[in-house]
């Protein structure tokens, strides 16, 4: 958990500020493939933790927008949660004793058919693509600094 923790300080230290991540003056047509390649290469790694972040808000856009697969996701993890609160012991109810096998396959049972309606597949093409045409966009796009320039002619 604590790895997890300085990770998450070191992405957001990698953050770029908007106003060099919006800098109009930097956006321009690339002349050909080549400077196309040699844009998005550069701008991958320095605009990672940015374009992390764009990923990130169209994931949650997409759950949003996809009430009944955040419904399934949420329904999944809790129904895992509380089993495994358990602790293998069976779970007793007024109605009868179930033990974990039991409980897992009636979560199965509920969540398998309520996650084909909510369709995961088709959200997670649109996420793809969505992230793809931002992402590759702007990384081909967004002109290098001029100090790479120079580095690159060394």
């Amino acid at each position: 958990m604590k790895n997890n923790v300085g990770q998450l300080k070191s992405s957001i230290s990698k953050l770029r500020p908007p106003q060099e991540f919006f800098d109009f003056r930097r956006l321009s047509k690339p002349a050909n493939f080549g400077e196309v390649q040699s844009r998005v290469s550069y701008n991958l790694g320095y605009f990672s933790a940015n374009y992390l972040a764009v990923v990130s808000i169209l994931s949650i856009y997409a759950l949003v927008t996809n009430l009944l697969l955040l419904f399934v996701i949420l329904f999944l993890g809790g129904g895992l949660f509380a089993i495994n609160k358990l602790q293998g012991d069976d779970l007793v109810l007024p109605v009868g004793r179930f033990n974990t096998s039991q409980l897992y396959t009636g979560l199965m049972i509920v969540a398998v058919p309520l996650g084909f309606l909510a369709s995961p597949i088709s959200t997670m093409m649109w996420l793809i693509g969505s992230s793809g045409v931002s992402v590759l966009s702007h990384a081909s796009f967004m002109e290098k600094p001029i100090e790479t320039v120079f580095e690159d002619q060394v």
